[in-house]
Formats: C-alpha cells, structure tokens, sequence
C-alpha cells in the first residue's frame, strides 16, 4: 500500500465535461466577436449569455476574463464588459510579429501533412474559388479563419501554435470591419491564390516553403490594408 488513493473517474469526467463546455463557450464567443456578430462597443449580457448557454456567471466570467486578457473584450468600470475595437495602426506591432512567426512554422517541429490535412487544404481551396465567383464578407472572415487552423495543423510546437493563434485573432476583425469599402472581388481572388499557393507545398511536403509564403502573405495584406486606411 503506497497511501496514494486511485484518482476518481467521476472527478475526471466532471473535469473534462468542464473543460470542453469552457472550449465551447470562448469559442462561440470569439467567433461571434471576430465575425462581428458582436460589433466593436457592444456590451455583453452575462445574465443572457449565463441563460443562452445554460450555465452560472462564474465560469462564464473565467471565459469573459480570458477574452478580455486577449485584448478582445474590455471591462468598464459602472458599465460592463465592452467589445474592444480594432485599429490598423494599433495592430502595427502584432502584424510584424505574426510575419516573424509564420517562418516559423516550417523551422519549428514542423508536421508532415497526412491525408486528413491535405483533403482539408483542397477543401479550402474549392470554397476559394467559389468565393471568387460569389464574394461575400462574412463568407471571406470565415473562410479567412478556417485557413489558419488548418495551417496550424502543419505546426507541432506547442507554445508557437498559441501565441500564433492568440495573435491571429487579435487581428481577425480588421479585415471583416474593412472589407466592404475594398474590392471585394480583387481580395477574394488574392486569397484564393494563396489557398491554391499553399496546397502546392502542402502537396509536397514542404513546409518551410509554407512558412515563407504566409510570411509574405500577411505583410501584403497589411501593407494592403495600411493602405487603404491612409487613404481613408
């Protein structure tokens, strides 16, 4: 007898149950903030959110908390907790170092796509084309998101893959909040080329390459943006 008592299966499941409905929760509202679903300056509910999603104000507000140290949501004091808002110039700083990073992903225990990510990529590739044909905002944001989890698959540090992603969403909204005063048209064929450029090295497994054009990819489209601002 070693006095360590056997770990409870009820306490693990209740753990994990927890844990998954957290994902759940941040994702959902992430989302709903990065597609705009929930505009810049919108004040949460916790009382509708805690009914919506039929849980208490206290994991709901662990899951506001880790928002708002993301620097997507705000808390105002006698106010609540606000939808923080975007600006390109504010966001200089994280672009560059989202440009820094994605070389990264082809140094750093890069992982070889199997079949599942490869069919993701073409996947992704066809919804490009079709957004060429039908450009449409929203359908852009998402498929803009959609894209970069599914690079993440092709990256097996740990730590690089969620400051990669904390980042990514911190700029996210820019181009949704921007979009509909661009060409529309002109973006989406940009973006697909860029689907149709990472499948090639997806295809033959190399990775690095991947890492230098995503590099590429995210200075142009800040350059692009930057742009279009100072012109505005």
């Amino acid at each position: 007898m070693t006095g360590h008592s056997k770990p409870d299966v009820r306490e693990d499941a209740q753990g994990s149950a927890a844990r998954e409905r957290f994902a759940l929760l941040y994702g959902t509202l992430r989302n709903r903030i990065s597609l705009l679903d929930y505009p810049p300056g919108t004040k949460l509910s916790e009382e509708a959110l805690a009914a919506e999603f039929g849980i208490s104000r206290t994991p709901l507000r662990r899951v506001l908390g880790w928002l708002e140290s993301e620097g997507l949501l705000k808390s105002v004091q006698g106010v609540g907790t606000i939808v923080t808002d975007v600006d390109i110039e504010a966001l200089a700083q994280v672009y560059h170092l989202r440009m820094e990073l994605a070389e990264l992903l082809g140094k750093l225990e890069p992982v070889s796509p199997d079949a599942e990510t490869i069919a993701l990529f073409r996947d992704l590739q066809e919804s490009g084309s079709d957004l060429v044909n039908n450009p449409d905002p929203r359908r852009f944001a998402q498929l803009n998101m959609d894209f970069f989890h599914v690079l993440m698959r092709l990256c097996g540090n740990e730590p690089l893959r969620e400051i990669s992603e904390r980042l990514y969403y911190q700029t996210a909204r820019i181009w949704l909040k921007s979009i509909s005063h661009m060409d529309m048209a002109e973006e989406a064929a940009i973006f697909s080329r860029e689907i149709t450029e990472v499948l090639a090295a997806v295809d033959i497994g190399d990775i690095e390459a991947v890492g230098h054009m995503r590099r590429a990819h995210i200075s142009m489209s800040f350059k692009r943006l930057r742009n279009y601002y100072a012109g505005t």
